[in-house]
């Protein structure tokens, strides 16, 4: 059994953390960006799966790229951030299942399938962008998710000639801690939740 985070972490990771407008100029480092990817892959997918990729937009010309198929304010955002990542989602992750989930024929649960893929590859992909988020948060950094962009261009953009989708992109990197909304409220547990 592992001990509980101290508060301080939990604050970090949950009650402190604030999605965030406005970026410090300064690059992250390739090796930090490594180490983002290092933590996230060991957050649970189904079948072990992975089904996620991600493109880590950090030259200005990739960020401008983004940005011009973004909606609205999130334009501004991705061209201050020192990093945007656009979180895929493998619309033939099932042909790495041997390899990732070798004691079970797995990759014949999905194979043909496309309603099965594409419930699955979004549902773990969505999962790898949050475990994105709380590694990002627990190496000091600070994310800013959105989900205000043109699908069919970012797509083509970036994933064209493959079977990867966009799911969902997110900056990364010190706030400024400008430009912040007041906490906004959340459901309380009466609200949301119920124990069976």
């Amino acid at each position: 059994m592992h001990s509980p985070l101290p508060d301080s972490a939990l604050e970090q990771l949950f009650t402190e953390a604030r999605t965030q407008y406005d970026w410090e100029p300064d690059p992250l480092p390739e090796t930090l960006i490594r180490q983002l990817y290092e933590l996230l892959k060991f957050g649970p997918t189904a079948a072990n799966s992975n089904p996620a990729r991600f493109i880590f937009c950090t030259s200005t010309e990739a960020r401008a790229k983004l940005a011009s198929v973004s909606s609205g304010n999130n334009e501004g955002k991705i061209r201050l951030a020192p990093l945007t990542v656009i979180i895929g989602m493998d619309m033939e992750f099932h042909e790495k299942l041997p390899e990732l989930f070798p004691h079970a024929d797995a990759r014949s649960w999905f194979a043909g399938n496309e309603p099965a893929i594409r419930e699955s590859s979004f549902r773990n992909s969505s999962l790898q962008g949050a475990y994105l988020i709380m590694a990002a948060r627990s190496l000091g950094l600070d994310a800013g998710p959105m989900s205000g962009f043109d699908k069919a261009g970012v797509d083509a953009a970036f994933w064209a000639g493959t079977k990867v989708e966009t799911n969902f992109i997110c900056s990364i990197g010190k706030g400024t801690g400008q430009k912040l909304f007041p906490r906004l409220p959340r459901l309380s547990f009466e609200d949301a939740c119920r124990i069976a």
